[in-house]
Formats: C-alpha cells, structure tokens, sequence
C-alpha cells in the first residue's frame, strides 16, 4: 500500500472510547447565595425576593444574614446593602439583576 493516498489507508483500530468524565455537579450542591440585609430596607425585601426565586428554580441554596446582628457584616457592608454573596464573594449590591444571578449559579454546568 506504499502508492495508496493516506485517504484509503485503513485507519488503525481505534481504542475504545474514553469513559465519559463524571457529571458535573448540581448547582444546589455546588453554591451558597447570601443575602446580607437588616430589617426594614425596602431593597432588601427586593433583592430576597430576586434571591428566593432565582434559587428555587435553580435548586440552590441560600441564607439571610442581618448585619444588626453581626458587628463584621455590618462595618463589612453598612453603606452596600443589600449585599449578595455567591460562595462567599461579593456578587452584588443595592439591585440584584435576576438574569446576572442565574448566570453566575449556572455558567459553569454549561
């Protein structure tokens, strides 16, 4: 087969087709939303309710923390709130963008 095109060369037999890679995990079991707020803020009864929603559909879970009642979040995020944490980096503040929230909690299952 020296004269023979390497298009009609027979291929070598191929070694069987790697094991698929474990399945990514779930959103719910790979984040943690933080709602950083305090009572009585119009925005952050807004921002939970983007939250609250945003995570139940995606399965993910999240948290309310108030900084009347934790002095660090509160010197942390006073003039923010209400601040939201994904895995504990600042996402956002004062708005929370539903879109831009989904986004974050499921681009890297794409």
């Amino acid at each position: 087969m020296a004269g023979v095109s390497p298009l009609f060369r027979r291929k070598p037999e191929q070694s069987p087709e790697p094991s698929e890679p474990p399945e990514s995990p779930e959103p719910s079991e790979a984040h943690l939303v933080t709602l950083i707020r305090k009572p009585g803020c119009h925005l952050c009864d807004d921002a939970q309710l983007v939250v609250e929603k945003v995570c139940a559909e995606l399965g993910v879970p999240w948290e309310g923390k108030d900084i009347t009642e934790d002095r660090g979040l509160h010197d942390q995020y006073w003039e923010q709130i209400p601040v939201v944490l994904v895995d504990g980096r600042q996402h956002t503040f004062w708005r929370v963008n539903e879109e831009r929230l989904r986004k974050a909690l499921t681009d890297q299952y794409k």
